[in-house]
């Protein structure tokens, strides 16, 4: 059955006339003229049988309706057009895959190890978009995703990766006045507003005395909380897989305990099992798996 659409010239004529609130502003930027907008947007009323703008001279303004197209309309045209741009950067002779991930894990566990993945499978673009919420992953556009083991993912295919171990770090002018357990207590805690609980349960976990430990700022994403430590704002307790570089280097310090039990369990999620094949997801999907045993082995 054929599609009852308008056509594409008419709804982007539409789309300009609403946003500039004049057809001479969509017809420069269109390249066409006053006459030949009007004409559309006259087909496209005749075609859905609605007034879409008031006409008062040589001025326009849109009707209650066409304010609600014009919203959906600019709303589908972005989409159709960020999809467009999308397939014209995929490689001829290569694959692309989309994965979703929560945006930390990706700027300090993966990207940095994503250049031994180009090295060995140049013909693989790998894309990667933040998502903080387990989701539904069938049907939504995604390949694969990496996050934090969840009821969400029933059904789908897990497979654990690493797992989050939470140590308080600091930066070194912080411990200028002292060290040790009892002087934790005196220096400012920072908190993940995800888990506001963290400090006292590490307290509990190693028996160090902290003094109401759910004082302190909040941030929403660790990667904040590790910037508010390099900055010398306090002591933040944080995943120990996501400051390697930092400890290495001795931006940050360690002087404390890590906490007893694993915060969470990051996975990666696939909608079928890896096989033996060499189709992109499970090229990549192995080479993820042997990243994350080489660098904190799972039991």
């Amino acid at each position: 059955m054929r599609r009852k659409i308008p056509s594409n010239s008419a709804l982007m004529a539409f789309e300009a006339s609403a946003r500039h609130g004049s057809f001479a502003r969509a017809a420069d930027e269109l390249a066409l003229t006053e006459g030949a907008i009007s004409r559309q947007i006259g087909r496209l009323e005749a075609f859905l049988g609605v007034t879409l703008f008031e006409r008062v001279g040589n001025r326009v303004r849109l009707l209650p309706n066409g304010e609600r197209y014009a919203a959906q309309v600019r709303e589908a045209l972005d989409r159709l057009e960020r999809d467009s741009q999308y397939l014209m950067g995929q490689p001829s002779d290569g694959a692309s895959l989309d994965i979703a991930t929560i945006p930390t894990f990706a700027v300090r566990w993966l990207i940095p190890r994503l250049a031994r993945f180009r090295e060995r499978h140049p013909n693989i673009i790998v894309h990667l978009s933040e998502r903080m919420e387990p989701f539904v992953l069938a049907g939504s556009g995604f390949d694969a995703a990496i996050h934090f083991e969840h009821p969400a993912w029933t059904g789908m295919r897990t497979h654990r990766l690493l797992h989050e171990m939470l140590v308080p770090v600091c930066h070194p002018t912080l411990l200028d006045r002292g060290e040790g357990a009892v002087f934790l207590d005196e220096l400012p805690r920072l908190h993940r507003r995800q888990n506001p609980d963290a400090w006292q349960r590490y307290a509990q976990e190693t028996g160090i005395v902290l003094t109401n430990p759910a004082i302190g700022p909040r941030y929403d994403l660790h990667s904040m909380l590790i910037e508010a430590a390099l900055a010398g704002l306090g002591v933040a307790l944080v995943p120990r897989l996501y400051i390697e570089t930092e400890l290495a280097e001795g931006r940050l310090i360690a002087p404390w305990p890590d906490g007893q039990s694993i915060s969470k369990t990051f996975c990666l999620v696939l909608p079928e099992p890896i096989r033996l094949s060499e189709g992109p997801i499970q090229v990549f999907a192995n080479w993820l798996l042997k990243e994350a045993r080489s660098s904190n082995p799972t039991p």
